[in-house]
C-alpha cells in the first residue's frame, strides 16, 4: 500500500485513571468558582470525570527543565513542503530530518485540521486531521522525534462545524455555545484587530440572531461563560496530550471572554481560564509546554506569565518589527532602549523569539516604543518592497496598520541596486540577532529557504497574507537549494551554520543572564550567560551600511568569534555593515 493510501489515525494512548491530587483538586475548584459561581463543586467533579476518561497520558520528551540552548523551533504549515506520492506531513518530516535533524528540536504545524477560511484558523472539526494532509499516525511520529506544537484554536470555531450547524438547528452539541448579541449595543469599547463587522446577523430556524465574530463572519466566537465551552475545548486539548503533542498554542486568546461595557480583551476570568489550562497540563502530562499568542502590545503581552502560572512561554512580538526598524533604519537604539528594559519572566518561563510568522510582521506591538515618523518608517518601508498592509479599526472609527504582509526576506530587498548579496547580508543580520535574545528561537520556513514574496498566491486567494504563505514543491525547492548561485542555497547554507553555533552555547540557555551594552546607534550589543556562569559571550551587531568601530567595555581576554572561527585578542572591535558577532570569552 502506497503511503498516500495509509490507513487512518491512531487511538491515544492511555494509561490507568489519573486521579487528581487535594491539592490539584482545590487548586481547580478555586479557579471553576471565579468562573461560574456556585456550580464549583458540580463542575470540579465533572472535570476529575474528564481527566479519568483519558487515563494517565504516556511522557514524551521528559525533561529535568522545559527548555535549555539546544532548542530551537521552526513554524510550518502542514503542507508547506510538498512531495507528489507522499502525504505533505509525511514530507515535511522527511524534509527535516535530513537537513535539520539535531539543529531543530521543535516543529509547530499551523492548524492542520479540516477549515473553511484563514488557511486553518477556521476550524471545522478540532479532532480530524486534513485527510489531504495525512492522518494523526503522521502527527504522533513526528512526536517521537521532534517537539509538537499545535494550535488550540479557542476563541471561535468555523461557521461550517457541527457546532454551529447545530446552533442553527437549536439542538445538539454546540447549540449553545455562541453569544447572542442586541444588535444594538454599543460595542464601541470593545478592541478590534480586524476591521470586519463584529456583529453577524445569522438566520436560524427560530429567525434572526446577532453573534459575535471577532475575527471574520466565519470565525464564529464561542461563549466560555458557559462552561460547556470549557469543558468541549479542554477535551480537545486532552485529545492532542494522548496523540503525543506537547506544546499547545493558545490562539487568539486574548478575546476569550467578553463583558459588555469592557474592551473584552485580557479579562481576568480570560487569564482564569489559561491558568485553569495550565492546572490541567500539569496534572496530566507534567512535561506539556502552553504558549499565548497575544499580538499586542508588549506590557499587555508579557500578563500571561501570569506569576510563573499562565503561559510557559509568550510570543516576543515587539522583535521583529524592531528588529526591521533597526536595519532599514540603519538605527538599533530603540530596539537597544527596549532590549534593557525587557523584563526577566518569572522562574521557569521565557520568551518565544521569532522575526516571521505566517501572519507577516505585527506593528501593533511598536506602539509606545517607536515614534510615529518611525513607525511609518517600517510602514513605508514594506510597501516600497512589494508588501501589503493589513488594518484594524479604532475605537474612534479610523484604522491604523496592523500588520505587514511580506516575507521577511524580501523586506530586506535592496533598493537602490537590487543586489541580492546586501538583501541577504540584512536579512541573516535580523536572524542572528533575533536567534541572540534570551528565550527559545523560532524559525519560519519561509525564512529558513530565503523564499520571495508570493504574488501569485496572494492574486489566487485574494489574501495579503498569502504573500508569505508559498507552497513548495520539494524537487523545485532541492533545485534551488542545491545551487551553489541561488540566494535560496545561501540562505538555507547559513542558517545551518548559525543552529550548529547556536544549539552548542551553553551562554545561550534561555534561563542564563542578560544584559544589554552601551553603544552606538548603529550597533547592538548585550552580554550573555549561561544559569551557572561558566559560559559567556558578547553578542554585537553592526545595523548600519559602513564599518564602525567599538570597544567591549569589559576584559575579554582569550577570545573567538564563534561565527567566522577567529581569535580576538583585543576588545577593540571593527565591525563590518551587517555583521553580526558572537564573542566567546
Amino acid at each position: 500500500m502506497s503511503e498516500k493510501n495509509a490507513p487512518g489515525s491512531i487511538h491515544p494512548e492511555k494509561g490507568p485513571a489519573k486521579e487528581l491530587s487535594d491539592s490539584a483538586r482545590k487548586r481547580l475548584g478555586k479557579r471553576l468558582q471565579f468562573l461560574y459561581g456556585s456550580n464549583a463543586n458540580q463542575l470540579t467533579d465533572r472535570l476529575q470525570e474528564l481527566l479519568t476518561s483519558y487515563g494517565s497520558i504516556k511522557p514524551r520528551r521528559r525533561k529535568k527543565n522545559y527548555y535549555s540552548h539546544r532548542d530551537v523551533f521552526v513554524i510550518t504549515y502542514g503542507d508547506s513542503i510538498n512531495h507528489p506520492s507522499k502525504y505533505p506531513l509525511q514530507a515535511l518530516h522527511e524534509f527535516m530530518d535530513e537537513h535539520f535533524r539535531g539543529l531543530i528540536s521543535n516543529i509547530h504545524i499551523l492548524p492542520f485540521f479540516p477549515f473553511s477560511s484563514d488557511d486553518g484558523f477556521s476550524v471545522i472539526d478540532y479532532r480530524k486531521v486534513r485527510e489531504d494532509l495525512g492522518d494523526w499516525k503522521h502527527i504522533t511520529s513526528m512526536s517521537e522525534n521532534y517537539g509538537v506544537m499545535a494550535d488550540l484554536v479557542i476563541n471561535h470555531v468555523s461557521s461550517e462545524s457541527d457546532y454551529f450547524k447545530n446552533f442553527l438547528k437549536g439542538n445538539g452539541n454546540g447549540s449553545n455555545f455562541f453569544h447572542l448579541v442586541d444588535p444594538n449595543e454599543n460595542v464601541r469599547m470593545v478592541t478590534r484587530p480586524r476591521s470586519s463587522p463584529l456583529i453577524t446577523p445569522v438566520a436560524t430556524n427560530r429567525g434572526i440572531y446577532y453573534l459575535w465574530t471577532t475575527f471574520s463572519p466565519d470565525q464564529v466566537d464561542v461563549n466560555f461563560s458557559n462552561p460547556d465551552v470549557l469543558f468541549e475545548f479542554l477535551d480537545i486539548l486532552l485529545f492532542y496530550l494522548s496523540k503525543g503533542i506537547r506544546i499547545i498554542r493558545l490562539d487568539a486568546v486574548a478575546f476569550l471572554w467578553k463583558k459588555m461595557g469592557t474592551s473584552c480583551i485580557h479579562l481576568k476570568e480570560t487569564h482564569e481560564v489559561v491558568k485553569l489550562i495550565r492546572d490541567v497540563v500539569e496534572a496530566m502530562a507534567p512535561e506539556t509546554i502552553i504558549i499565548t499568542e497575544t499580538n499586542v502590545p508588549h506590557k499587555e503581552n508579557i500578563s500571561y506569565f501570569g506569576d510563573g502560572d499562565e503561559a510557559h512561554m509568550v510570543y516576543n512580538f515587539s522583535l521583529p518589527p524592531l528588529l526591521y526598524h533597526a536595519i532599514i533604519t540603519e538605527n538599533a537604539s530603540y530596539l537597544t532602549q527596549w532590549s534593557s528594559e525587557l523584563s526577566t519572566p518569572p522562574r521557569g518561563c521565557t520568551y518565544f523569539n521569532f522575526a516571521a510568522s505566517h501572519d507577516g510582521i505585527g506593528v501593533r506591538p511598536l506602539e509606545g516604543l517607536v515614534p510615529p515618523d518611525e513607525f511609518d518608517k517600517v510602514v513605508k518601508a514594506a510597501e516600497r518592497r512589494g508588501g501589503h498592509i493589513s488594518y484594524k479599526e479604532n475605537p474612534d472609527g479610523t484604522k491604523s496598520p496592523y500588520e505587514l504582509n511580506i516575507t521577511y526576506f524580501d523586506a530586506f530587498k535592496d533598493l537602490k541596486n537590487n543586489d541580492v548579496k546586501i538583501q541577504i547580508r540584512k536579512f541573516l543580520c535580523s536572524q542572528a540577532l533575533m536567534m541572540s535574545f534570551r528565550g527559545i528561537p523560532a524559525v519560519y520556513i519561509h525564512s529558513l529557504i530565503g523564499t520571495h514574496n508570493d504574488h501569485r498566491g496572494v492574486a489566487e486567494t485574494g489574501m495579503a497574507r498569502s504573500i508569505n504563505r508559498r507552497k513548495w514543491d520539494v524537487d523545485e525547492l532541492n533545485e534551488k537549494l542545491n545551487d551553489t548561485e541561488s540566494p535560496h542555497h545561501i540562505v538555507f547554507n547559513a542558517w545551518k551554520k548559525l543552529l550548529k553555533i547556536r544549539t552548542g552555547e551553553p551562554a545561550f540557555d534561555p534561563q542564563g543572564g542578560k544584559q544589554v551594552l552601551e553603544t552606538p546607534s548603529e550597533l547592538f550589543a548585550m552580554w550573555r550567560t549561561s544559569p551557572d556562569g561558566a559560559h559567556r559571550l558578547v553578542v554585537v551587531a553592526n545595523v548600519s551600511t559602513k564599518e564602525v568601530e567599538w570597544t567591549v567595555p569589559f576584559r575579554i581576554g582569550r577570545a573567538t568569534e564563534l561565527i567566522t572561527g577567529e581569535p580576538v585578542s583585543s576588545p577593540h572591535l571593527k565591525l563590518g555593515p551587517r555583521q553580526v558577532c558572537w564573542i566567546k570569552y
